[in-house]
């Protein structure tokens, strides 16, 4: 049996030498959870019926890095012990072929979850990501859980969470010249000779602000914990409808971060553009902008989705990415 993601995901509830982390993957894990996912439990764990096997598509951008390419290919039985692996692509350039999947893990670090976002486009299937890299706010799967966090995601001890995309369209006149979707943001930056920009905010039709600033990011809730973060916007839970918009280096101190429905319309205009000024999406320059370009972001039809096992949430995940609270004291729960 084949579990289709339309059937299954749609039932959950949406909300050299070998590593020292190999040794304890199969660590266990609080016992008796079952969450609301009614379909895994009726479905998947009746006596009558064996699990039918999850079908999974190993992505990651780890073809340059013989140390991650280490590290996956010991993590490979862990994956193979719970799923049938039926794609792998670790260029992290083409385009991937995603039906059937029942959902993919992403090894690296969130630049490879952006990278896989971007490869499954308009046909996106759910991520659980490991990290193998640095900070891993999408990625928050570390090595050592793999394997109890399939087991649980057999189990149906884990929840869906959809995420805000954007769709980002550069016009030049009636033109259409790129055009890209975006799970962190979409940002206009200055490029060479870094003379200060003068860029024009449109809200579904209205002049909303102009700023003098070095660039200017339009960032989805995932991505306020990245660029936008480091331009002074805030922090934006992952699972609000809402864009950030936040200046870079705006030349006046009054000008600040804006939050804003995802449900309106953005065009950002720039007036007079570097001549390297261009349209950065998800760290990819897709287009260069002129007098002429018209820079619109709406909300994407696609949604990215994440898997959340049992024992993690977004707090949790704050807290030790950021560390916040560090030093809690005996008795104080930190669930």
């Amino acid at each position: 049996m084949v579990l289709h993601r339309d059937s299954w995901w749609s039932s959950t509830v949406i909300q050299g030498g070998s590593p020292p982390w190999l040794n304890f993957f199969l660590g266990g894990g609080p016992p008796g959870y079952f969450g609301n996912n009614h379909f895994a439990l009726e479905k998947m764990l009746t006596p009558e019926k064996p699990n039918p096997a999850l079908r999974v598509a190993l992505l990651g951008r780890i073809s340059r890095r013989e140390d991650l390419k280490e590290a996956v290919e010991q993590l490979r039985p862990v994956v193979a012990s719970s799923a049938e692996i039926v794609l792998e692509d670790f260029g992290g350039t083409d385009e991937v072929d995603t039906d059937g999947i029942d959902f993919a893990i992403v090894f690296g670090g969130d630049g490879s979850i952006l990278r896989a976002a971007r490869q499954m486009g308009n046909a996106q299937v759910p991520v659980l990501g490991v990290n193998l890299g640095k900070l891993g706010f999408l990625a928050d799967i570390q090595p050592a859980e793999l394997g109890h966090s399939l087991e649980l995601i057999r189990a149906g001890q884990f929840s869906e969470v959809s995420h805000l995309m954007l769709h980002c369209q550069v016009l030049n006149g009636n033109k259409l010249v790129g055009q890209q979707v975006a799970l962190n943001e979409v940002a206009v930056m200055g490029g060479p000779p870094y003379s200060i920009l003068e860029i024009d905010l449109y809200v579904s039709g209205h002049l909303a602000a102009s700023y003098s600033c070095d660039g200017l990011i339009i960032s989805t809730p995932v991505g306020s914990t990245a660029h936008s973060l480091s331009a002074g916007g805030p922090i934006v839970r992952k699972d609000i409808s809402a864009v950030v918009i936040s200046p870079i280096s705006p030349h006046t101190l009054t000008v600040r971060p804006l939050v804003d429905s995802a449900d309106r319309v953005f065009e950002l205009v720039v007036r007079q553009p570097n001549e390297s000024t261009g349209v950065v999406v998800d760290g990819q320059n897709i287009a260069k902008v002129t007098e002429q370009t018209r820079i619109r972001v709406t909300r994407s039809d696609s949604v990215f989705r994440t898997i959340e096992v049992h024992g993690r949430n977004y707090y949790r995940t704050l807290r030790e990415k950021l560390g916040w609270g560090l030093g809690f004291g005996p008795g104080r729960s930190t669930d």
